[in-house]
């Protein structure tokens, strides 16, 4: 059982008699009946299920890269973004379909849409997205019709802002503290992660300049940002993503990312200080491109454990409720 942190130690008031008298009694740790979970721990495994959140927020940002190179004449960049994109969604359905454990239960979850459930949604965004960028990679790399190459890149790069966040949403919507309370938080960590891997990648592949650059970088602000603010601002569950094995994971994920916008940064510096120096460039944005996508990989594992080292502990579920209930007590006395 995990103590609690100092500050969510709390004291009770008890009155006494009639006399008004409290008496102030320190609380013990929070211990369940024989310590068992309150919520029941998602059986979601690990590495299949941080590995779908981030090979799909990835493929969604590399379609919308790759739809962008089509529209303003980056062949090089449409190419390379569109491999990745369909390599993504290919990889994370896979992971997905390995973790569900049978693949006949991914198509039971599109029987029927249903436009209240994350899960339902989220399956009718993979879904097509999967088909059309697929449906796009072949074209590119066979040659064959082009127009209609051409026309599922464009409906992937529509659904990629989707494939972002659409896990975020997801995650939040269970009960799981750690995922809950930082619901808010959460989409913004994921979009910023997402675009500072989709951005990676086109660093890695050698078509980094203009616009893939700059999303690289924005991304990583924005998971820099997000990730510092959901750590501070939801309360007890953030214990859990500054402690344990979550802990060490977001340090080494922040350190990686921080290190990835320096290299895409230095890449045209390099170019600057020294002309006629490709290779220092290419290496520098293939180290950005690695460290980035580390990063973000790591971000969503360190997310991921947090959450459930939340759903294993009781106290990140009892200890908030009855917060909020002295709260409301307090209201209607006052």
């Amino acid at each position: 059982m995990t103590a609690l942190p100092e500050s969510s130690r709390t004291e009770r008031r008890r009155r006494k008699g009639g006399s008004g008298e409290r008496l102030m009694v320190p609380d013990t740790d929070f211990a369940s009946y024989h310590d068992r979970p309150i919520i029941k721990p998602p059986v979601w495994k690990t590495p299949d299920v941080p590995a779908y959140l981030y090979l799909g927020g990835t493929a969604g940002v590399a379609a919308a890269l790759a739809a962008l190179g089509d529209l303003t004449g980056r062949s090089g960049l449409c190419r390379s973004s569109r491999l990745v994109a369909a390599g993504g969604a290919v990889s994370s359905v896979g992971f997905l379909i390995h973790d569900l454990g049978r693949p006949e239960r991914f198509l039971n979850m599109m029987r029927v849409v249903k436009v209240t459930s994350p899960l339902s949604v989220g399956s009718w965004i993979l879904a097509p997205f999967g088909t059309a960028t697929g449906l796009a990679a072949a074209s590119e790399v066979t040659g064959l019709l082009p127009g209609a190459g051409r026309a599922a890149g464009i409906a992937g790069g529509v659904l990629g802002p989707a494939m972002t966040t659409y896990t975020a949403v997801l995650l939040a919507d269970t009960a799981v503290p750690g995922w809950h309370e930082a619901y808010r938080e959460l989409p913004f960590v994921f979009a910023g992660s997402a675009l500072a891997a989709g951005g990676g990648s086109a660093l890695l592949t050698g078509h980094g300049d203009g616009p893939a650059r700059r999303v690289a970088v924005a991304g990583a602000a924005l998971e820099l940002a997000a990730s510092r603010r959901l750590e501070t601002s939801i309360g007890m569950s953030a214990h859990a993503y500054r402690t344990g094995r979550a802990g060490r994971l977001l340090r080494a994920a922040r350190a990686a990312t921080v290190a990835g916008a320096a290299a895409a940064l230095a890449g045209p510096v390099a170019d600057a200080v020294r002309r006629r120096a490709p290779r220092r460039r290419r290496a520098l944005d293939a180290v950005a491109g690695l460290l980035l996508n580390a990063g973000s990989a790591t971000t969503r594992w360190g997310v991921f454990d947090a959450g459930m080292a939340t759903a294993r502990d009781p106290a990140y579920t009892v200890v908030p409720q009855r917060e909020r209930l002295r709260r409301r007590e307090a209201a209607a006395g006052e």
